[in-house]
């Protein structure tokens, strides 16, 4: 009887555990930074469909790997710069796991087409999903909080995140083929030829010369903003809360920052927290993206220290930087306006 040598057996256990291991730390990261948004067994949510078996055979893990790594700017899909290589990979496992298929594998080879008719034929086949200059399905990603007409939002092809992760011919392969379980169907089923579709992608390649440049960082708005108060602890309250209802605010409570983390009646009375909402802004900002209630209701902490009196809230310009989120653009800084506003009133 034929006898493996111990080394071999032990390389082979090895190779076995290392494959176990990282599965189950691919799984664990996944939980970790995806799951709520794609799904535990990634099926979607707000965020797209993973398992989906048309996605995982057209998707190439160097996609995964740079959609993970860089995001998509201006949607909900962040970029994960603090994981490291090994862990992004590790995750592409897991996903990987939920298919026997393997990964494709696609050339960096341009698809050359005629992009004019590439434009006709996409207006014609594509817009109606994505967008007539391919910036997406209406909103940004997030689609938990609001009513859709498709089972996922068409995602955005106008954008440098999706352009620098897709090949030419990973884009093709996706035309091609469909993708069953989305609105997404063969565009040869539908009677294009395989030059139309080259066509399209040459069109869809164009966008890297039309997307919108980008604003730039909004680091230098700081994470909190602080002013001092002239008045007492008490005196800047009570005008706080006058403060908000001018503004057509709703006073919901005032109460001491540590009121449940201490004894009842040993509460800090020299550090308030005042609640308030205008239901209608919540309502709308909500519609945007859930994740508001980072900054919504309005809170604004007030606090003695050393014997100065200081009026802090959350800057929702910087908050916004973390959603990725273009739609609350205008919103987070009408928001600020309003926090402003509001505390100007009430140290004068």
């Amino acid at each position: 009887m034929f006898k493996l040598p111990i080394s071999t057996i032990l390389f082979f256990l090895l190779a076995l555990s290392l494959q176990a291991y990282a599965k189950h730390n691919g799984e664990h990261l996944y939980l970790q930074n995806c799951v709520a948004c794609h799904g535990y067994n990634g099926n979607g949510g707000m965020g797209v469909p993973l398992s989906l078996p048309d996605f995982l055979a057209t998707a190439s893990d160097e996609y995964m790997f740079k959609t993970i790594r860089n995001g998509r700017p201006g949607r909900v899909m962040p970029a994960f710069k603090q994981l490291s290589d090994d862990n992004i990979e590790s995750i592409i496992g897991y996903i990987r796991s939920w298919s026997d298929s393997p990964p494709p594998v696609y050339s960096k080879k341009p698809i050359n087409g005629d992009a004019t008719h590439g434009k006709q034929l996409f207006l014609q086949h594509c817009a109606s999903c994505h967008g007539d200059t391919g910036t997406g399905g209406p909103g940004t990603g997030v689609t938990m909080s609001r009513p859709r007409s498709l089972p996922i939002l068409a995602p955005a092809l106008n954008n440098k995140g999706f352009l620098a992760s897709a090949s030419d011919e990973m884009i093709k392969a996706t035309l091609i083929n469909g993708r069953k379980g989305t609105p997404m169907v063969s565009f040869l089923d539908n009677g294009l030829s395989e030059q139309d579709v080259d066509d399209i992608v040459t069109y869809v390649r164009t966008f890297e010369t039309q997307t919108v440049a980008d604003e730039g960082s909004i680091e230098d708005e700081p994470a909190v903003i602080i002013k001092e108060s002239p008045y007492s602890v008490e005196e800047t309250v009570a005008n706080l809360k006058n403060a908000v209802s001018s503004m057509n605010f709703r006073l919901i409570r005032v109460q001491n920052l540590d009121t449940g983390l201490t004894e009842e009646g040993k509460e800090d009375k020299k550090q308030v927290i005042i609640y308030s909402c205008n239901f209608n802004i919540l309502d709308q900002a909500l519609k945007l993206d859930p994740r508001v209630g980072l900054f919504l209701p309005c809170r604004v902490t007030v606090s003695e220290h050393e014997g100065k009196v200081h009026v802090m809230y959350a800057n929702p310009k910087r908050m916004n930087e973390i959603y990725n989120n273009s739609e609350l653009d205008s919103m987070c800084t009408d928001m600020k306006t309003v926090y402003e506003d509001m505390i100007d009133e009430a140290l004068l």
